[in-house]
């Protein structure tokens, strides 16, 4: 690394004030909220049999990739806002990199498995053991995990090998590979052109392929001729995709805009869209709309209630 053992500084999200200061409280409840409801999602599918199938297990594995997602963001800020201590090194500020890709990385592809888990429940029912089998799913968990990791370690490295100037001031509230280029003294276009390719493949192709899907489903479902069938497959999409608008609509305005039209305010507001609230709004549409997950909350609660 050529940013020897001088430390960064993280600006942070808050100052001070009285309408600061609630915010971050209202940050710190959201995001204790979606460890716990993610938390939970995790626990239902691995206690109930009856979640044991492809569809929960990709639930199962975006759960997980929230809670790591929140706590590689959330605990480093609320420490560095209470102390007053807002120093990262550069290996802490490298591995922050490496997690954030690597988790938001993996999520959009797994959204987009999720998305094929759904078309083909919709579409082909019968041959859904076929099409989406243990095989499939697992090798879709595992390619969106390797592709995310393989974005994190190529832009940590690459971001943390450039030359900075003598300010080591980083506006934001976490180390951001794009809010880090910019304090570098070197030339960052190649890397930015690599960063924007790896952007159009982590993030235009999956929320295509999810796109495409909800459409498949709705066209599908139409020519069924079944109002019911039809509120059902609505349901389902604009509940996936409302998540997808969030998640992907803030990653687009972050990575994909040019560099001389970022706003480092602006992009702090829109990064806690992706990295706070967005993980607590995925177990509440995804178990407050499923009855089976519903169904196994209800029958831990009634465990628990008979052990008291």
């Amino acid at each position: 690394m050529k940013t020897g053992n001088q430390n960064f500084i993280l600006l942070g999200l808050f100052n001070h004030t009285g309408a600061h200061q609630f915010l971050f409280v209202l940050v710190l409840i959201v995001a204790f909220t979606s460890l716990v409801g993610n938390a939970l999602m995790l626990l239902l599918i691995l206690l109930d049999p009856r979640l044991h199938r492809p569809m929960y297990f990709l639930l199962s594995q975006l759960s997980l990739m929230d809670l790591m997602l929140i706590s590689t963001i959330v605990p480093k800020m609320a420490v560095d806002y209470l102390t007053g201590r807002k120093f990262i090194s550069p290996t802490g500020c490298g591995f922050q990199i490496f997690f954030f890709l690597t988790l938001g990385g993996g999520e959009c592809f797994l959204l987009a498995a999720m998305s094929y888990d759904r078309y083909v429940a919709v579409c082909h029912p019968l041959r859904y053991p076929v099409l989406m089998s243990w095989k499939l799913c697992l090798s879709m968990i595992l390619g969106s995990w390797l592709f995310g990791a393989a974005d994190g370690l190529m832009q940590a490295s690459a971001t943390l090998n450039f030359s900075f100037c003598s300010t080591h001031e980083i506006d934001h509230f976490f180390c951001d590979a794009p809010t880090l280029v910019r304090l570098a003294c070197a030339d960052t276009s190649v890397f930015e052109y690599v960063m924007y390719i790896c952007c159009v493949l982590m993030l235009l192709i999956p929320i295509s392929l999810i796109l495409i899907s909800c459409s498949l489903i709705l066209a599908a479902v139409l020519r069924m001729h079944s109002n019911e069938a039809f509120k059902k497959a609505f349901a389902t999409c604009s509940s996936h995709l409302s998540v997808v608008g969030l998640f992907f609509g803030a990653g687009i305005f972050t990575y994909m805009k040019p560099k001389s039209y970022r706003s480092a305010n602006y992009n702090k507001v829109v990064s806690v869209y992706y990295t706070i609230f967005t993980p607590v709004l995925n177990p509440l549409i995804y178990s407050l709309r499923n009855s089976e997950v519903k169904g196994a909350l209800q029958k831990c609660m009634d465990r628990c209630a008979a052990y008291e």
